[in-house]
C-alpha cells in the first residue's frame, strides 16, 4: 500500500512542475516513482526513503542540467517587459545628466541618467544600457 502514496507524491509533485517550471520537482517525482517501485517490491520504508533521495538526487544533478542545456538551445529566449528596452534607441526629451533627465523610449517616456559624468543634450539619440528600477541609465550613439 505504500507504493500508492508515492505514486500519488509523484503525481502531486508532476503536477506541481507544470506550475513552477524550473525542472526540479520533476526530478523529485522521479524520485518518488523509484520509491514506489522499492515499496511495491516489499522494500522498508527507510530503505524506500534512500531510493527516493538517491535518485531525486541523481536527477537533479545530471539530467536537469542536461535538459536545461537542450531546452535554450533549442527555444530563443524572449526578453520581456523592462529587459526588452536594454540596447534600445531613445532621444532625450530633456537633458540627461548623472542626476537625471528625461528620455523617449518606443513612444513612453522614462526618467533617465547617464552612468558616467557626461550631459546628454535635448533631442540627441541614445542607447538603453540598463535599466535601474524605473530609470533607464543611457549612453548617447557614437555616430
Amino acid at each position: 500500500m505504500a507504493w500508492l502514496w508515492w505514486l500519488g507524491a509523484a503525481l502531486v509533485l508532476a503536477i506541481a512542475e507544470e506550475l513552477s517550471l524550473g525542472l526540479v520537482l520533476l526530478m523529485f517525482s522521479g524520485g518518488a516513482l523509484a520509491a514506489a517501485l522499492a515499496a511495491g517490491l516489499h522494500a522498508p520504508v527507510v530503505v524506500q526513503v534512500i531510493v527516493a533521495v538517491v535518485v531525486s538526487g541523481l536527477l537533479l544533478f545530471t539530467l536537469r542540467p542536461w535538459l536545461l542545456k537542450h531546452l535554450r538551445r533549442r527555444q530563443r529566449l524572449v526578453e520581456t517587459n523592462v529587459h526588452a528596452l536594454v540596447g534600445r534607441h531613445a532621444v532625450a526629451v530633456t537633458d540627461v545628466a548623472p542626476g537625471g533627465g528625461r528620455v523617449k523610449i518606443g513612444g513612453e517616456v522614462w526618467t533617465a541618467r547617464t552612468s558616467t559624468d557626461a550631459r546628454i543634450a535635448t533631442g540627441t539619440p541614445v542607447r538603453v544600457t540598463r535599466i535601474d528600477g524605473a530609470t533607464a541609465v543611457v549612453e548617447p550613439i557614437e555616430e
